[in-house]
């Protein structure tokens, strides 16, 4: 029987919303639901209400810092074995990492960086990507590859509750046997407790207008009234005002939320590849023709220092009504 299997990424003993949408997707498809998760906590996960039909897992300390010949080991072992129609995985860092690794071990096609998905009753899919920072988009097809890989970007599909729990079978996954020429010691993480850019429902994002790293208090002022992740422009990154953990645009992160708010964002093509798939851009920029204004939805001329606090005091009132 055809399936699909989802790479389910997690946190706190929770599925990230990425993994909900890929759930989501692979019921819709109407093929049975596999599902793997690789690390602590990883059999805790609620795979019966969404609706899994068969849960592997690796519920272990060894996979919770992300090793890629580990991980890819393990993954192309599970596959080989499974033979999965379809492979679906959230476009993070981590898997933009791994399954390339993992496909060229197997010899069957991946496609990255998706934004739009079908998944056939007889287990075909078709898939569309952006190219050229976000010029044009191309449809994605697989020819001969018996087990397709699909990496989706967040926010691009729709969570569906599943009608029904269910009780799948869950199966240990063990790490192949394998000398790893490379040992993850540590890995230092910032102290941000937002949530991921990639993850965002609503973005703050700055630019060189913000004048100076102090500024971006603004920002961090008006998405804690909106429950935002702040983000910036490649320029203040540069800059060294901001890690590049915050970077929004073609090196990057890529985003898509509800609402992005660009303040002090002049709109060069490199922003606008990684932040154009918004619903809602609200750009704030004192230049009348900064190109910004040319892909916003709403746009305000005037000057970020003076806006955002009326912006975050509006909320306030909003929110607290």
């Amino acid at each position: 029987m055809a399936s699909v299997l989802v790479f389910t990424e997690f946190a706190d003993g929770k599925f990230k919303k990425g993994a909900l949408e890929l759930l989501s997707a692979a019921r819709k498809s109407g093929l049975k639901v596999q599902a793997l998760a690789l690390g602590s906590g990883a059999k805790a996960l609620p795979f019966g209400a969404e609706g899994v039909d068969e849960v592997f897992v690796a519920d272990n300390a060894q996979f919770d810092k992300y090793n890629p010949e580990l991980f890819s080991a393990t993954v192309s072992a599970l596959l080989a074995a499974q033979k999965p129609s379809v492979v679906l995985a959230s476009s993070s860092a981590l898997a933009r990492d791994m399954f390339p690794r993992v496909a060229a071990h197997m010899g069957v096609g991946v496609a990255s960086d998706c934004t739009t998905l079908e998944i056939s009753s007889d287990g075909n899919v078709t898939a569309r990507r952006p190219m050229y920072a976000g010029k044009c988009t191309a449809e994605v097809s697989f020819e001969n590859s018996p087990t397709k890989i699909v990496l989706m970007r967040a926010n691009q599909l729709p969570v569906v509750a599943a009608t029904g729990a269910k009780t799948p079978s869950v199966t240990d996954v063990a790490a192949p046997a394998t000398d790893l020429h490379t040992i993850i010691k540590d890995v230092v993480k910032g102290t941000s407790g937002k949530l991921d850019l990639t993850e965002a429902n609503i973005i703050v994002a700055g630019g060189r207008g913000m004048k100076d790293a102090a500024s971006f208090k603004l920002l961090e002022d008006l998405a804690d009234v909106l429950g935002a992740t702040v983000g910036a422009s490649r320029a203040v990154v540069d800059a060294g005002w901001v890690p590049h953990t915050m970077q929004v645009g073609q090196t990057g992160k890529t985003v898509a939320p509800t609402l992005y708010i660009a303040a002090g964002v002049s709109g060069a093509i490199q922003h606008l590849a990684g932040m154009s798939g918004s619903k809602v851009i609200v750009a704030i920029n004192k230049d009348a023709n900064a190109p910004i204004f040319q892909k916003a939805t709403y746009g305000i001329v005037g000057d970020v220092f003076e806006i955002l606090p009326k912006l975050t005091e509006e909320f306030k009132k909003l929110v607290h009504h």
